[in-house]
């Protein structure tokens, strides 16, 4: 019978780093922390100088809680008896809604493709960053306004409003989505000659898909609350009916109004976190 003796315990020998790779490590993990430490007095200097250039007081709120109150105590109970018309102008709200988010979807991820910095060259890049920086300068009410005055009072200058306005805020979007998509296989695709139609397609949306899909929904739920915003100018949907409620001191039909908005972005809101549910 033979007996094998126990092997040394093998010395573990650990890396030695000269010195200035040390040094290198250890400004890695202070200049971020110096950088932090130095950004949280400049962030409350900058925040306490918003509050005050604001006019943000609460003692202000707490004075008018009571005015606000009263307010709200008008708002019940709400008067349904004119259902049938909220009921329409809701269903036209909500068709005003998908016209215009199919459309700005389509529209903006065409922009996307030109705004991509690892899809289009750089002529077409700029160009199409500017044109949605003014786009997105510009707010949805004067682009309602611009089309009320085209084509006249109705859901269409809403829906051409809110489709323009998709263009710069979801194009936006929707090109970082594309620029964060995985390199490799578009590298691997350039290597074996690739055209850029073939990178998109199979390189760049199957990869964006799912953010491209859950921010289109997130679109959609904007929409629907943006066109009760555009009634107030003439352009279709419940806002103008919200705006007569109000300026009418109806508070009941208003609160009747008001409640069934609720009821419809909420179901909207469950709607698209199913989608995005089975979409993850």
């Amino acid at each position: 019978m033979t007996t094998t003796a126990p092997k040394p315990p093998r010395a573990s020998t650990a890396p030695t780093l000269t010195t200035a790779e040390r040094d290198r490590l250890e400004r890695a993990f202070s200049i971020p922390r110096a950088r932090f430490m130095l950004g949280i007095p400049v962030a409350v200097i900058v925040l306490l100088w918003s509050f005050a250039g604001a006019e943000f007081n609460f003692a202000k709120l707490g004075d008018g809680a009571i005015n606000m109150g009263e307010f709200l105590s008008r708002l019940f109970p709400p008067d349904f008896s004119k259902f049938g018309t909220i009921f329409s102008l809701l269903i036209e709200t909500l068709q005003m809604a998908i016209v215009g988010t199919v459309l700005g979807a389509v529209l903006s991820l065409f922009m996307a493709f030109a705004a991509s910095s690892n899809i289009a060259p750089k002529w077409m890049y700029y160009p199409a960053r500017w044109v949605m920086n003014i786009i997105r300068s510009v707010p949805d009410l004067v682009f309602a306004l611009m089309f009320v005055s085209a084509v006249g009072l109705g859901p269409f200058a809403g829906i051409l409003a809110m489709t323009l306005g998709s263009i710069g805020s979801i194009g936006k979007v929707y090109a970082e989505a594309m620029e964060s998509v995985d390199r490799g296989p578009m590298s691997a695709m350039q290597a074996v000659g690739a055209s850029r139609r073939q990178l998109i397609q199979y390189g760049v949306l199957p990869q964006a898909a799912p953010l491209l899909v859950s921010y289109t929904l997130l679109l959609f739920e904007g929409n629907v609350r943006g066109a009760t915003i555009l009634g107030l100018v003439g352009a279709g949907g419940i806002g103008l009916e919200l705006t007569t409620a109000m300026k009418m001191y109806d508070y009941g039909h208003l609160s009747a109004i008001i409640i069934c908005i609720i009821v419809l972005v909420t179901l909207i809101d469950q709607g698209s976190a199913l989608i995005r549910k089975r979409l993850t």
